[in-house]
């Protein structure tokens, strides 16, 4: 089946792509869901008029916050008892410990970073939480991502739109780009965590 992006938001509308940032930003069960491609192509949407580009961002920027909360408080509330929580096809432990790593390298830096990393923005939140990090410092730190991720993101579809002509014809290989670029950091911190785990063994090995 062809899935056609551009159709679906035109389709969903501002409450569906701010749903979807939402559910994305502090729900368990939004890790799936491509926040960078449709923010992307919702600004583009946007520069053919069937969008109004600033009501789109301020929405989405409202959502990707009150995503983060929610996500804040589930990690503060139920804390370890995630960590205990059976494998299902709509959570999986492995996201969570990923990120927790994540978090502990790049510490309060990793609520804006993880903004441009799929699966790492869902859970990031929920660790912050689980840490019991200041709410006042989380709360700014997800102001600044919130709206680096949703401005710049969604201005950048919206500009390239209306400044390359017949852009749609080219939107699908664009959005291939961004997901591939957004999935990017993740898999090299995959390949430098299996890095340093064959080191460790080569050294107990050695020992």
């Amino acid at each position: 089946m062809h899935f056609d992006l551009p159709q679906l938001i035109k389709s969903l509308g501002y409450f569906g792509v701010w749903a979807i940032i939402f559910a994305e930003s502090g729900l368990l069960v939004g890790f799936f869901l491509p926040g960078d491609s449709l923010l992307f192509t919702a600004g583009f949407i946007a520069s053919q008029g069937f969008l109004n580009i600033w009501v789109l961002i301020f929405g989405a920027f409202v959502c990707a916050v009150l995503g983060d909360n929610v996500g804040y408080a589930t990690g503060y509330r139920f804390g370890r008892r995630l960590f205990q929580k059976e494998d299902s096809w709509l959570f999986h432990k492995k996201h969570l410990v990923k990120t927790q790593n994540f978090y502990e390298k790049y510490g309060k830096k990793t609520i804006v970073l993880a903004r441009f990393m799929p699966i790492v923005r869902t859970f990031a939140p929920i660790v912050a939480g689980i840490g019991s990090m200041q709410y006042r410092t989380f709360m700014s730190y997800n102001l600044m991502g919130g709206a680096l991720w949703t401005f710049g993101i969604t201005l950048a579809g919206y500009y390239l739109g209306q400044v390359i002509p017949d852009v749609d014809k080219y939107l699908l290989p664009i959005v291939g780009i961004i997901i591939v670029v957004s999935l990017l950091p993740s898999v090299i911190h995959i390949i430098q965590e299996n890095r340093s785990a064959k080191s460790e063994n080569n050294l107990k090995d050695g020992d």
